[in-house]
C-alpha cells in the first residue's frame, strides 16, 4: 500500500527505520539534516550502507527526504540563492548515500518578482543543481503549495512550467492534500479529486507523480493557509484519503501531521480502516 509517515531521525538516522518498524509502515520521509539550519552534513560510505541495510531489514520499499525550509530558489538575494543551490546539491548527495529516491522541495517565493519571473528563477536554479549533481540517481520532487504569501506552486500549472523549463528526467512532483485544498482545489469528493488528478496528468504526467503528503486541513477551502490537521479532523472529508488509497496504492503516501499523543498511530489506523482489501 506504500503508506507511511515522516519519521524522526532524532538520536541517529537509523532510528527512522526503528520508528517505521514500530508503526508497521513500508515507506517514509525524513530530514537528512536539521531543516532549520544551513549547516551541512555528509554521510560516510559505511553509514550509507548501514542505513540501506536497515531499510531492507525493516521492510521499507521506498524512502525519500524533505529539503530544508530555508531553501528558496526564487530568491534574488545572491547569498540566499547560492546557499539554496549548494544546499540542494548537498541534499541530493545525502539522498544518494542513503538510498533515498528523491528529495521533496518547496519551489520558492519572491514578492519582488512576478509569478512568471519567479518560476523562471526557480527553474534556472534547478538546472544548476542538476548540472552539479550529474551522475547521481537521486531526484527532486517539487511540492505543491497552499499559496501563502508569494509562494509558487499553488497551481499545478506552476509545477508544469518549472518542469518544462528544466527538462530533466530527474524532476517530478509531490502532491500535498492539505496544500491542494487550501489552494482552492475542492477534493472533498471523488469527482473533485479526480479533476485534480486529471489536471496533473494533462499538465505534468502521472509518471511524474512520485509521492503524496496525506494531510487534512485546518484551513477552509481556498484559504491559502498551510496548516495540517489529523485525518478526518479538519475541513476535508475522509473521501479524498479513501480515493488515494484505492487509486494510488503504488505511490508513497506519507503523513505530515503532529505527532503528539501517538497521533501517527491514530492517523494510520484511520487510513487503514478506509482500505478495501479487494483493491490491494
Amino acid at each position: 500500500m506504500l503508506l507511511g509517515v515522516h519519521c524522526s531521525v532524532a538520536g541517529g538516522i537509523e532510528n527512522a527505520c526503528v520508528m517505521a518498524q514500530t508503526l508497521g509502515i513500508d515507506t517514509f520521509q525524513i530530514f537528512t539534516k536539521s531543516q532549520r539550519q544551513w549547516k551541512e552534513k555528509a554521510f560516510t560510505i559505511e553509514e550509507g550502507l548501514s542505513f540501506k541495510a536497515k531499510m531492507k531489514a525493516t521492510g521499507i520499499k521506498i524512502a525519500f527526504s524533505h529539503c530544508s525550509y530555508l531553501f528558496n530558489l526564487a530568491s534574488t538575494n545572491e547569498e540566499l540563492r547560492n546557499k539554496s543551490i549548494l544546499g540542494l546539491v548537498a541534499e541530493l548527495h545525502r539522498c544518494e548515500s542513503l538510498g533515498l529516491q528523491f528529495a521533496v522541495l518547496h519551489p520558492g517565493a519572491n514578492r519582488l518578482l512576478t509569478e512568471t519571473e519567479s518560476i523562471r528563477q526557480i527553474a534556472e536554479g534547478l538546472k544548476l543543481v542538476l548540472e552539479q549533481t550529474a551522475g547521481l540517481k537521486a531526484k527532486v520532487a517539487l511540492e505543491n503549495t497552499a499559496g501563502q504569501g508569494a509562494a509558487i506552486g499553488y497551481k499545478i500549472a506552476h509545477l508544469q512550467e518549472i518542469l518544462s523549463i528544466v527538462g530533466s528526467e530527474r524532476m517530478g512532483v509531490c502532491i500535498d492534500t492539505c496544500h491542494a485544498f487550501a489552494a482552492g482545489y475542492d477534493i472533498r469528493d471523488e469527482a473533485g479529486f479526480d479533476s485534480l488528478i486529471q489536471e496533473i496528468d494533462s499538465l505534468v504526467g502521472l509518471e511524474k507523480l512520485w509521492a503524496f503528503h496525506v494531510n487534512d486541513s485546518k484551513g477552509e477551502l481556498g484559504s491559502r493557509i498551510d496548516r495540517h490537521h489529523h485525518i478526518g479532523q479538519g475541513k476535508m472529508t475522509l473521501t479524498p484519503f479513501q480515493y488515494l488509497l484505492k487509486n494510488f496504492p503504488h505511490i508513497p503516501k506519507v503523513l505530515e501531521t503532529d505527532k503528539d499523543n501517538e497521533m501517527d498511530e491514530v492517523n494510520l489506523q484511520t487510513l487503514r480502516s478506509l482500505i478495501d482489501l479487494k483493491d490491494i
